[in-house]
């Protein structure tokens, strides 16, 4: 062993990797010094618009009940049972969810009447780097899902592998392969890229797509764009009008080239975008959007009391003449002591499970 280092010491003790040794050392003290921030990932890109202002993850119809049972915080063990009638999404008449999370393990399995199954499975090697899986099997699907996530957080960048649905059975690579990469070059601006390779099968050929986005952080508003290599640019504006009021604004604008639009000399455009607010109130919150497609949206979170909350979801379309109603209804047991737990753990500033 000692002669195989030995032998290979040449790779190492030369002027050339002394010198490239030495770039990479001296740049990386400058980064160090300029004190950028992380600038997330690029799947949370637009998160303050499309995950916390806009209805897109809330919005559901029908009347639904959840009932929560939570058995301990540290580490963090719940059951919940969810009820639904009148639905007109993917919910079953009834689903059955289990989780349990650690700092370092995160574990979630969902079973619905219909016989859907999903489970999710999250591991945090150290701070920076966490493996998230997730499993789906639909009933009548021909084929389930299997993605597996690889973040790593960096203190200026951060860098996403993702893999759905890989296989090498057929005596090939088969799969989506996704790569992401967004790096701070100021304070306040962050660019990155996003690469696709997937192949349906070994008879198929490969196909690729690369896509561009940059990050934009005032002081109390972001900004961000995506052109991706498909024709398709997307823009958010996300603003903090108050302590309890924000809003946002969404754009999405797709070229879509067909032979009409070719015999007319360009291509044809089509883009929606939308526009919505999020007010947060002592015991209650109230997000509300309008679009262009002309459907106004709006959705009312209130806690009765500290186990009883109630949503109600609404949503008209002008143009279809149609409208949406929902309401549902949560209750969350959990005793004195799993309370007070849970008051001293976000007190201490435990690190939460990897979700």
């Amino acid at each position: 062993m000692a002669d195989l280092s030995s032998s290979l010491s040449f790779l190492t003790d030369n002027a050339v990797a002394a010198a490239i040794k030495d770039a990479y050392g001296a740049f990386s003290e400058r980064r160090k010094a300029l004190g950028l921030p992380n600038p997330g990932t690029v799947d949370n890109i637009a998160r303050e618009v499309q995950k916390e202002v806009l209805l897109s993850n809330f919005m559901f119809t029908g009347f639904r009940a959840d009932l929560t049972k939570v058995f301990g915080m540290s580490p963090l063990f719940r059951i919940s049972h969810a009820f639904a009638m009148g639905s007109q999404g993917n919910l079953p008449p009834y689903a059955f969810s289990a989780m349990y999370g650690t700092p370092k393990i995160f574990m979630q399995g969902n079973f619905g009447s219909d016989g859907a199954l999903a489970a999710v499975g999250n591991y945090r090697w150290n701070e920076s780097l966490v493996t998230k899986t997730n499993a789906q099997i639909m009933p009548g699907a021909t084929q389930g899902l299997l993605q597996i996530d690889n973040d790593y957080t960096g203190s200026d960048f951060s860098v996403s592998l993702k893999a759905f649905n890989p296989s090498i059975l057929e005596g090939g690579l088969t799969g989506i392969f996704v790569g992401s990469y967004l790096q701070s070059v100021t304070p306040s601006l962050a660019l990155g890229f996003e690469a696709i390779w997937q192949r349906q099968g070994l008879n198929s050929r490969p196909e690729t797509a690369l896509s561009y986005c940059a990050k934009y952080r005032g002081k109390d508003w972001l900004a961000s764009a995506q052109l991706q290599a498909q024709g398709v640019f997307a823009a958010s504006y996300w603003r903090k009008l108050s302590e309890k009021v924000e809003a946002g604004v969404d754009l999405n604008l797709q070229l879509a080239q067909n032979a009409a639009a070719s015999l007319m000399g360009g291509p044809r455009r089509d883009g929606t975008a939308t526009i919505g607010a999020k007010y947060d109130f002592r015991a209650s919150t109230f997000r509300a959007q309008i679009d262009s497609a002309g459907k106004v949206s709006c959705l009312l979170e209130k806690r009765i009391a500290m186990p009883i909350s109630l949503t109600f979801a609404g949503e008209i379309d002008q143009v279809k003449q149609q409208a949406k109603l929902g309401l549902a209804v949560s209750l969350e047991i959990a005793g004195e002591e799993l309370m007070e737990q849970q008051e001293k753990a976000e007190a201490q500033g435990i690190v939460p499970p990897p979700f």
